[in-house]
């Protein structure tokens, strides 16, 4: 595996950066600054970044095949229509975030304000999956959604306590997934009709390399690990085996994704929690680096 030093290519713009993804729909590199409810488009050649405040929360975002975007707010779905008109706005705003529709699909679950969203990604069948935690990391507190194209909304986990990663192998066969305590990485099984099944351990990372965050799959097949709590991203096999460690400039690794016009570069996001930012002053800024092989387009959202 090849790898170019790691490149810090934005200012420390996020408080709790999340949730990278590269859509050539929208121009390029988002991700969000979770706890702010901003979405930050990056402008990956000059570092510049516009800050779209969708809510109190924001987790997670996908494309829509249909323009626009899917969005996990703290308390569930929403979906954007890109924006219209002849003022230039949705040439600005591709993914509609500033001036396009919002449409809040409702909160999934009752009164219990210490629960929000965390971290999802689209199945091969166009399904977005977002899973929650509690604010106070209580154990089993979490579940793992999904939002059908038609707008209907199933549970498919229950019992996670910070659920994070999820990504699929490139012949949509195999899921991986985080619940960040566990320190793993497992494995489903995925088909249309059954949706996950058999779920098992793929990966058990060592407490001194910290906690597995979000994740991604290159071309390969292979997986890329944030590590929380780590400074680095892990690459590993689609065994299980370690095959690679990128050293981060920041200790709480959040996240990455693969953009690029060849999809050849990891975009890594990392968080300002409890950081010592004099320590780590890099800290909530995105950082680049050429992995040595490409990664592949994003699932959109099929609703």
């Amino acid at each position: 595996m090849a790898t170019d030093c790691p490149e810090q290519i934005t200012d420390p713009v996020a408080f709790h950066g999340e949730g990278p993804v590269w859509s050539p729909d929208w121009g390029g590199l988002r991700c969000v600054d979770l706890l702010a409810g901003d979405v930050l488009a990056v402008d990956v050649a000059t570092g510049a970044v516009r800050r779209d405040h969708v809510g109190a929360v924001v987790a997670a975002l996908r494309p829509r095949s249909s323009g626009g975007a899917v969005l996990a707010l703290e308390r569930g779905f929403a979906l954007v229509d890109p924006a219209g008109g002849e003022d230039g706005a949705g040439r600005e705003d591709p993914a509609g975030l500033a001036g396009g529709v919002r449409r809040y699909l409702g909160d999934l679950w009752g009164a219990d304000a210490g629960i929000r969203m965390n971290d999802g990604g689209c199945d091969p069948d166009g399904h977005f999956y977002c899973g929650s935690m509690a604010y106070a990391e209580t154990a089993g507190a979490g579940s793992l959604y999904r939002l059908a194209p038609d707008g209907t909304v199933s549970v498919v986990l229950t019992g996670v306590t910070v659920s994070n990663g999820l990504a699929w192998s490139p012949d949509g066969a195999r899921a991986y997934y985080v619940d960040s305590p566990t320190s793993r990485v497992d494995v489903f099984d995925y088909d249309s009709e059954r949706g996950l099944s058999s779920r098992r351990t793929l990966v058990t990372i060592p407490g001194d390399a910290g906690a597995p965050d979000g994740l991604t799959v290159d071309a390969d097949g292979y997986l890329w690990v944030a590590l929380w709590g780590g400074g680095a991203v892990h690459r590993y096999s689609p065994t299980g085996r370690l095959d690679g460690i990128v050293p981060i400039a920041a200790p709480r690794v959040t996240a990455c994704t693969f953009g690029g016009d060849r999809l050849d570069t990891l975009y890594v996001t990392t968080s300002q929690v409890g950081t010592d930012l004099t320590r780590h002053p890099a800290a909530g800024a995105v950082f680049a680096f050429a992995p040595g092989v490409p990664g592949r387009p994003v699932q959109p959202f099929t609703g």
